[in-house]
């Protein structure tokens, strides 16, 4: 049976790509698939997967195109949007967000659709839930 892969990945860029790939690979379970080092060495791209779901980011530039995108710890922690990631044992990641000092933004818990998850900002502010909710399997 082939793999179930994303059709959509949110993607975004950090001041420090190289810690946000680390922090994505060892706080919430990412592997990482493509990581294209550019001048400087800053991050081009940077293609990180889990369970068969994708995340894209590079790190910030200073062009026409990328200065649009700040993180949230620039901007008084203001957001437009957030992501949500299906991990199989929350209990786990939420440890492990604990130990590494990550901000958690909403302790875990279950809701009233099937899920237990948390939330929690990475290093430069961005919001993410975490949970067991998987919306494919729910319908």
């Amino acid at each position: 049976m082939a793999e179930m892969r994303s059709t959509v990945m949110p993607a975004l860029r950090y001041r420090n790509a190289h810690a946000a790939i680390d922090w994505f690979c060892s706080v919430i379970g990412f592997e990482r698939h493509a990581v294209y080092e550019a001048e400087g060495g800053t991050i081009g791209h940077a293609e990180l997967k889990l369970n068969g779901g994708m995340i894209m980011l590079g790190s910030a530039k200073d062009d026409e195109y990328s200065f649009r995108f700040k993180s949230p710890d620039e901007h008084g922690e203001i957001e437009s949007m957030s992501a949500y990631i299906v991990v199989a044992d929350v209990d786990a990641v939420y440890a492990r967000a604990l130990a590494a000092g990550a901000t958690i933004l909403r302790p875990v818990e279950a809701t009233t659709y099937g899920s237990r998850e948390f939330a929690l900002r990475d290093p430069e502010g961005h919001s993410w839930s975490v949970g067991t909710y998987d919306p494919w399997a729910a319908h």
